[in-house]
C-alpha cells in the first residue's frame, strides 16, 4: 500500500518505488531462509543440538549453556531467530523439560522449565546480535548504514565486533537468571539420557545431511573470507543454495513454500526503498537537525549524548512488535542524529545494529523467538517483563561497557 501510493501520488516513480527489489540485502536474507529450510528438513539442526546436551546436559545450568551454545553456533546458518526457536529448540526444550518432570499446569512449572525457556529466549536475542546473518533484519541495519554514512558493514565485521561481547552475555545471562529465577531441580540426568536415545534413533549422519554441513562450511567459509577472494555474501549464499537445489536436499518446490521468506523479501525491499527516499527527499536530515538541536543544547559530550539516545532507541521497542518495524522507523534517524554530535559514525552504526536485536528481549512480542517461547506458557507475563528489563540492563551494561573497551582495542572509536 505504501510503495502503491508513493507511485499514485508521483512521489515515486514505479522504477524508484520498486528499486530495492535489485538490492542484494533482501535476496540474502530470503536466501538464508531457504537454507535454514534444509537445516530443519535433514535434521542436521537437531543433530548439533542432541550432541551438546548429551556431553554437557547432566546438570540444569550445564542443559542450559549446552542449549544456548548450540543455538549460537546455529546462529549464522538459520537467519529466523523465529525459525531456530520453533523449528529447532522449542520442541528440544518441551520434550527435555517434561524428561525432567517439569509440566504446564500441574505446579511443577519451576523445577526446570520456567528459567530454561527464559533462559533459551533471553540468549536467543543474543546470539542473533553476534552475527549479521544470524536475525533477519540485521541486513537492513547494514544496508541503512551504508545509505546513511556511506560505510560498509561486512560479515566478518560485524562477527569480530560482536563476539566478545556477546560471548560474555552468553556465559552471565544464564547464569543470572539461574541465581535470580532458579530452577527446583539442580541436576537433569535425564536429559543426556534422552538425547543420546535421541541420536541413537537418528543413526549415523544420512548423506543429506554430510551435504548440507558441508555447503553450510563453505558458505560460511565464504561470508567470512570472500571479501579477499572478492565473492560477496549474497554470491556466496546462492552458490550454496545451488549445491542444496542440484543434490536435492532442498526442493524448488519447498523454497516456493517457505512463505516467511517471501514476505520477508518483499517487505523488506519495499522498507529500504522508502527509508532510502526519505533520506533522499530531507526528511531525516530535517528531523535529525530538530533532536541535534535539543541534545546539543545541552552541552553533553558525543558519549552522553550517544548515551541518550541509546537509551530512547533501545527502550521505545516497548511500542514494537518487529525489530525490522523499529529498524525501519527509527534507524537512519538516530543514526544522523548520532554522528551530527560527534558519535563515529560506525561505531554509533555498529551498536544501534546489535541493540536491534538485544531489545527484542524486552516483551513477549518484540522479536520473532518471544512468541514461540512464552507461548510455551512456562513463565507468567509479569515475570517475562520484569526479567527481561533486568536483562535489558545486564545487556546494556556488557555489551557498551565491556563493548566500549573491545570496540576501542579494535579501532572502532
Amino acid at each position: 500500500m505504501g510503495l502503491g501510493a508513493s507511485v499514485l501520488t508521483k512521489t515515486l516513480p514505479f522504477s524508484a518505488a520498486f528499486s530495492a527489489f535489485g538490492d542484494p540485502i533482501p535476496w540474502l536474507i530470503a536466501l538464508a531462509f531457504f537454507f535454514a529450510r534444509g537445516f530443519i528438513k535433514t535434521g542436521l539442526g537437531n543433530r548439533v543440538a542432541y550432541q551438546f546436551v548429551s556431553h554437557f546436559g547432566s546438570s540444569s545450568l550445564g542443559l542450559g549453556y549446552s542449549l544456548v551454545f548450540s543455538e549460537a553456533l546455529l546462529a549464522p546458518a538459520i537467519p529466523s531467530v523465529s525459525a531456530r526457536a520453533g523449528g529447532i529448540f522449542l520442541p528440544l526444550v518441551k520434550s527435555l523439560c517434561v524428561a525432567c518432570g517439569s509440566n504446564v499446569g500441574d505446579g511443577t512449572e519451576n523445577r526446570l522449565g520456567s528459567w530454561l525457556m527464559l533462559t533459551c529466549f533471553q540468549t536467543s536475542v543474543i546470539s542473533s546480535a553476534m552475527f549479521l546473518t544470524a536475525m533477519a533484519a540485521n541486513p537492513l541495519s547494514a544496508n541503512l548504514t551504508f545509505n546513511t554514512i556511506k560505510q560498509t558493514i561486512g560479515w566478518t565485521d560485524w562477527a569480530v565486533a560482536a563476539i566478545v561481547p556477546g560471548l560474555i552475555s552468553l556465559v552471565v545471562v544464564p547464569l543470572l537468571l539461574y541465581l535470580i529465577y532458579p530452577p527446583t531441580v539442580k541436576s537433569s540426568p535425564d536429559a543426556p539420557k534422552l538425547a543420546r536415545e535421541k541420536l541413537e534413533k537418528m543413526g549415523p549422519m544420512t548423506k543429506n545431511e554430510i551435504i548440507m554441513a558441508t555447503t553450510l562450511l563453505l558458505t560460511v567459509g565464504l561470508w567470512i573470507f570472500g571479501g579477499k577472494l572478492n565473492v560477496d555474501a549474497v554470491t556466496a549464499a546462492i552458490l550454496g543454495l545451488s549445491i542444496l537445489l542440484v543434490t536435492g536436499v532442498v526442493t524448488w518446490k519447498e523454497c516456493l513454500g517457505e512463505a516467511v521468506a517471501w514476505d520477508t523479501l518483499t517487505w523488506f525491499a519495499a522498507l529500504i526503498a522508502m527509508a532510502g527516499y526519505l533520506n533522499k527527499y530531507g526528511l531525516i536530515s530535517w528531523f535529525s537537525q530538530t533532536v541535534v538541536k535539543i541534545v546539543g543544547g545541552l552541552g553533553l559530550s558525543w558519549q552522553l549524548s550517544f548515551g541518550i539516545l541509546v537509551l530512547l532507541y533501545f527502550y521505545s521497542h516497548y511500542f514494537f512488535a518487529s525489530g525490522a518495524a523499529h529498524i525501519g522507523a527509527m534507524f537512519t534517524a538516530f543514526l544522523s542524529v548520532a554522528s551530527a554530535l560527534g558519535t563515529p559514525p560506525l561505531f554509533g552504526a555498529m551498536v544501534l545494529s546489535f541493540l536491534s536485536n538485544l531489545m527484542g528481549g524486552l516483551t513477549h512480542y518484540g522479536i520473532g523467538s518471544a512468541p514461540v517461547f512464552y507461548g510455551a506458557n512456562y513463565v507468567p507475563l509479569a515475570k517475562w517483563w520484569g526479567y527481561g528489563f533486568v536483562i535489558s540492563i545486564v545487556n546494556m551494561v556488557i555489551w557498551l561497557g565491556v563493548g566500549g573497551f573491545w570496540w576501542k582495542t579494535i579501532g572502532l572509536w
